[in-house]
């Protein structure tokens, strides 16, 4: 696992091994990344179910100015907090559960990240908080990554693919 692209391309990020997480492989993230790379350039990202941080991470190499990283594991914490030791931008490194910081943030975001763990229904959990509590900076999108449950939600879907079993879909605001 490494950052793809930007200006820290090539570092390695630990984190494949947390109990509870599945990284995104690398060719699935370049192709993400490259249908997503005109909403970067100074964004405000956040990672909900940051696990290694990996997302977070390669938006923040790409031109997001903050990210928030989430994760209610602390071993992923950790692994994030490793990870992030040479990033000169601003972090957000949270140890919370995702409905108590959906429910008590402030901020306002262009881009999340949401690929929560498949055997739990948390996706339209946290895009119905997403949308209930406006977080989506207009022109913001949400990217879920997902097998099983189809994300349902009322922002325009605008991107979806497909890479075997894992499937990835855009919404905007």
């Amino acid at each position: 696992m490494r950052i793809i692209s930007g200006k820290y391309k090539g570092k390695k990020l630990k984190g494949f091994n947390i109990e509870g997480t599945r990284p995104t492989m690398d060719r699935v993230k370049e192709s993400l990344f490259g249908m997503i790379q005109n909403y970067i350039p100074n964004s405000v990202v956040l990672d909900l179910f940051a696990g290694s941080g990996a997302l977070g991470l390669e938006a923040v190499s790409n031109g997001a100015k903050r990210c928030f990283l989430i994760d209610n594991n602390i071993d992923a914490i950790r692994t994030i907090k490793e990870n992030s030791q040479i990033f000169e931008e601003k972090l957000d490194i949270i140890n919370t559960d995702y409905k108590k910081f959906l429910k008590t943030t402030e901020e306002k975001f262009d881009i999340i990240f949401l690929d929560p763990p498949y055997k739990e229904n948390q996706m339209d959990k946290a895009l119905r908080i997403i949308e209930e509590r406006k977080l989506l900076n207009d022109r913001g999108i949400v990217v879920c990554e997902y097998e099983i449950s189809n994300p349902q939600t009322n922002l325009k879907l605008i991107k979806e693919k497909s890479y075997g079993s894992k499937k990835i879909k855009i919404f905007e605001k």
